[in-house]
Parts: structure tokens; C-alpha cells; sequence
């Protein structure tokens, strides 16, 4: 079971949480960018990396035994804090029609480069499965 942590008098933070207590058994996700199952990638448009690179991310939970409702923690890696700040509507309908109404706790970090030239964006999770 999972417990959000939400400090009282801390305001509500919005589309994800402060913190997260969790029991069960871990599933760690490394991190995935928005190409398909052949390494290849489809799109150079930000939002379409996006909604792909979470696709990979509830496959390989989906491997584990897990769903995307057990994801405790989610660090997004970016290359442009611009274009991930321009496109937080198209970002937040791919993460829900993929993730749902699920807000674990998260960090979102600007990098000068990710491994993958053609990566806009990786995303890395941890998942806890109740027992």
C-alpha cells in the first residue's frame, strides 16, 4: 500500500506529491526514452517522446507484475526545460492517458545531452508492489 506524504500546512503540490511511503516488493525501471521496442525512434516531437517514453515505462512494469498505480518515484530527464515548460498541456494528457490519475513523487531535471542524440527525454521509475 502506498501513502502519499504531504506535510500539514504544505500547500498541494500538482501533478505529483512531496513524498511517498511504500511496502512491498520493488520494481526498478531504468531509464526509458521515447523510442519503440526496435530502438527506433518515431518522432523528434517533444509531447510524442513523451507519451512513448511512458509507454516503455508501464511495459517494462508490466514485466515486473506491476501497473502504473504501484510507481512510487519518477525522475524526467530533459534537454530543454523550455520545451518541456512550453508543452506541459500535451505533456500531462500523454502522462494521463498512459499513467492515469497517479501523482507519485517526482523530480524533472534540465541535462545538457542524453546517450541518445535523438532523445528529448528519459524518464527512469521506481514501482512498489504491495504484498
Amino acid at each position: 500500500m502506498h501513502t502519499i506524504l504531504q506535510p500539514e500546512g504544505w500547500a498541494k503540490p500538482i501533478g505529483y506529491a512531496n513524498g511517498v511511503a511504500a511496502t512491498g516488493r520493488t520494481v526498478f525501471v531504468g531509464g526509458q526514452v521515447g523510442w519503440n521496442e526496435r530502438c527506433e525512434f518515431e518522432s523528434d516531437d517533444f509531447v510524442e517522446q513523451v507519451r512513448q517514453t511512458l509507454k516503455n515505462v508501464v511495459a517494462i512494469l508490466a514485466e515486473g507484475g506491476a501497473s502504473p498505480q504501484h510507481i512510487t518515484s519518477m525522475t524526467w530527464y530533459f534537454t530543454d526545460k523550455a520545451e518541456y515548460l512550453g508543452n506541459l498541456k500535451g505533456i500531462g494528457q500523454a502522462y494521463r492517458e498512459t499513467i492515469g490519475r497517479h501523482f507519485p513523487a517526482m523530480a524533472a531535471v534540465q541535462v545538457v545531452a542524453l546517450v541518445e542524440d535523438r532523445a528529448k527525454i528519459e524518464i527512469q521509475a521506481t514501482a512498489v508492489i504491495p504484498e
